[in-house]
C-alpha cells in the first residue's frame, strides 16, 4: 500500500483519470442535475440538485465557448464528466466528448461517473466517441447483491468495448462487499471519504453519523472502512480519496494551474493558488489619471467600472501620493470563473499584509 500522508489518502493502484486529478489537471464538467436516485449522502448544492443545468467546473455553461475557455484556463489535461446522472442526457454527454476531443486531442483523457447500468449499444457510443473510462456508482442498498446483476452485466460489456472500468462508492460500513465483487470483475474501486455537505448533513447525523472532529466535515470511521478493505487483499486495484485531499491537493493543485495561465503581469500567484493585487476604489478615469501622472506603466495596472486593479508593490510605492479620495486596499481572490475574493486588507492596516 502507497501513503499520502499529508492528505490522508492511500492507495495501491491509481486509474488514469485519478492520476491527472492529483496534479489538478481534470476540469470537472458538470453535465446535469437531474439524477433518478436519491442517495442519503449526496453532496450535490441545492442549486443544482434535481436542476438540468451544467457547470464547468465553477463556471456556468451556456455554450460550447464556455466548456473550452474553463478547459484552457486551466490547461485542462483531461475531464471528469458528472452530475446529477449524466446518462440521462446522453446526446449531450456524447456532444461534450466529441468538442473536448476535437480541440484537445484523444490523448485528453475523460473519465464518466454513472449509477445506471447501460446497455452495449450506449456503451459503444460512448467508447467511439471518445470516452476513456467508466466508473459505475451502484446503490449500497445493492452492494451485496452484486453478483450476476444488470451492473456485472454492464461491467462486462464496459470492458469488452475497451473502457477502463471501475467502480465508485462512498467508504461505508458493507463497502467489502464491492471490493469483493471488483476483484472477481478484475476492474478497480475507488472509494471516497464521506463528508458532511450543507445538503447532506441533516440525514447523515439522522442516520448517527459523526464527523471526525470539530474542524472537518468528514465522516468518522469511512476512512478506517477503506484502511481495512484496502489491507486485506494485496490483489485489490484500490484508492482511497479522503476529504482533505480534495482540498489539500486537488483543489489547490487545480488552482495554481489556473492562476499560472490566467494571472495579469501585475498579480502575484500565492502558494495556494490565488491571485494578489492592489485596489484603489473610487472613479477609475480619475485614478487613471492620477497613475499617469506617476508614471505608473500601463502594464501594471487594469481600470475597471469603479476600480483599478494593480500591482500589490505599485499601490505600496505610490501610496503617499494617492489623495483622501480613493480608499486603498490589498486584495486576494480565487482564479477561478468569478475570481471570488477571499481576503481584503485596508492599505492603512498594512502591518497584517503578508506576502
Amino acid at each position: 500500500m502507497k501513503y499520502e500522508n499529508e492528505s490522508g489518502s492511500f492507495y495501491n493502484y491509481l486509474p488514469p483519470g485519478c492520476k491527472l486529478c492529483r496534479r489538478g489537471a481534470k476540469m470537472v464538467l458538470f453535465v446535469t442535475g437531474l439524477c433518478h436516485r436519491d442517495c442519503f449522502y449526496c453532496p450535490v448544492s441545492k442549486e443544482k440538485l434535481r436542476s438540468d443545468l451544467t457547470f464547468a467546473n465553477e463556471r456556468p455553461v451556456f455554450s460550447d465557448k464556455d466548456i473550452l475557455d474553463e478547459a484552457h484556463s486551466m490547461q485542462a489535461l483531461g475531464t471528469g464528466i458528472t452530475g446529477g446522472e449524466p446518462l440521462l442526457v446522453l446526446e449531450r454527454v456524447l456532444e461534450y466528448i466529441r468538442l473536448l476531443k476535437d480541440e484537445f486531442g484523444p490523448g485528453h483523457h475523460i473519465h464518466l461517473y454513472t449509477a445506471r447500468t447501460p446497455s452495449k449499444d450506449v456503451l459503444e457510443q460512448l467508447h467511439s466517441t471518445g470516452l476513456d473510462e467508466i466508473r459505475f456508482h451502484p446503490d449500497p442498498k445493492t452492494w451485496a447483491q452484486l453478483a450476476g446483476s444488470d451492473l456485472a452485466a454492464s461491467i462486462e460489456e464496459a470492458k469488452a468495448s475497451g473502457l477502463d472500468v471501475g467502480i465508485e462508492i462512498p467508504s461505508l460500513p458493507g463497502a467489502q462487499s464491492v471490493a469483493d465483487f471488483t476483484l472477481e470483475h478484475n476492474i478497480f474501486l475507488n472509494l471516497n471519504e464521506l463528508e458532511f455537505s450543507p445538503t447532506n448533513s441533516l440525514t447523515l447525523a439522522q442516520q448517527g453519523f459523526t464527523a471526525v472532529d470539530d474542524e472537518s466535515s468528514a465522516v468518522a470511521g469511512s476512512k478506517e472502512v477503506a484502511q481495512d478493505i484496502i489491507e486485506q487483499s494485496a490483489d485489490l486495484h484500490a484508492n482511497f480519496c479522503s476529504s482533505s485531499f480534495k482540498d489539500v491537493v486537488q483543489l489547490r493543485m487545480r488552482l495554481l494551474r489556473t492562476a499560472k495561465t490566467t494571472a495579469r503581469e501585475f498579480d502575484e500567484v500565492t502558494p495556494d493558488g490565488t491571485l494578489l493585487y492592489g485596489v484603489i476604489g473610487g472613479d477609475a478615469n480619475s485614478i487613471a489619471g492620477l497613475l499617469e501622472r506617476l508614471e505608473v506603466p500601463d502594464n501594471l495596472y487594469e481600470s475597471g467600472q469603479d476600480r483599478v486593479e494593480m500591482g500589490w508593490w505599485v499601490l505600496e510605492d505610490i501610496a503617499d501620493e494617492i489623495g483622501s479620495g480613493f480608499k486603498t486596499w490589498y486584495e486576494e481572490c480565487y482564479p477561478t470563473y468569478g475570481r471570488m475574493v477571499v481576503e481584503k486588507i485596508p492599505l492603512d492596516n498594512a502591518d497584517a499584509f503578508k506576502v
